[in-house]
């Protein structure tokens, strides 16, 4: 009788103390997806990265856009205060009405057609604003930038 009292309270120890493996075997433990005891930590299902911190990210405004542009476009231009000012004026409205137009998802051929206007408004501004010389050093700084991150874009391409 003391036998069956012994084995009895014995197999109930070992009963409690077994129910922890057990449990770690059925929820989240050793034939989990997400890990176990001693297995992976980690999810199964594939990370996307950190999608938050690109929604949290604010498009640049048309200010920030120019005030980028303007330090160096002054400095390959030699352009004084007024001519500054012109210039800053004009580049502000284009990118302002270009960030609008983008907004408004027209189709392909109707927003190049207004990328066009808007790029020969601010040439005619431009243009009555600045001297002859620095417009046209303007004009041609335009076309280098835009051939030179072209070929850069091929280069990388062939890469």
């Amino acid at each position: 009788m003391k036998n069956i009292k012994t084995l009895i309270v014995l197999s109930f120890v070992l009963g409690l103390l077994s129910v922890n493996d057990v449990a770690a075997q059925y929820g989240y433990g050793y034939g989990s997806p997400y890990g176990g005891r001693y297995g992976r930590q980690q999810s199964m299902v594939p990370n996307g990265g950190p999608t938050e911190s690109k929604k949290d990210e604010t498009p640049p405004t048309a200010e920030e856009i120019v005030d980028g542009q303007m330090p160096s476009i002054s400095e390959e231009l030699g352009l004084d205060p007024f001519e500054q000012a012109v210039v800053r004026t004009a580049l502000l409205q284009s990118v302002q009405q270009k960030i609008e137009l983008h907004i408004l998802e027209l189709e392909p051929l109707k927003m190049k057609e207004e990328y066009q206007k808007i790029d020969s408004k601010m040439l005619e501004e431009l243009k009555m604003g600045l001297p002859e010389e620095k417009y046209n050093a303007f004009i041609t700084l335009q076309e280098n930038s835009f051939k030179t991150k072209n070929k850069k874009k091929k280069k990388n391409k062939k890469d």
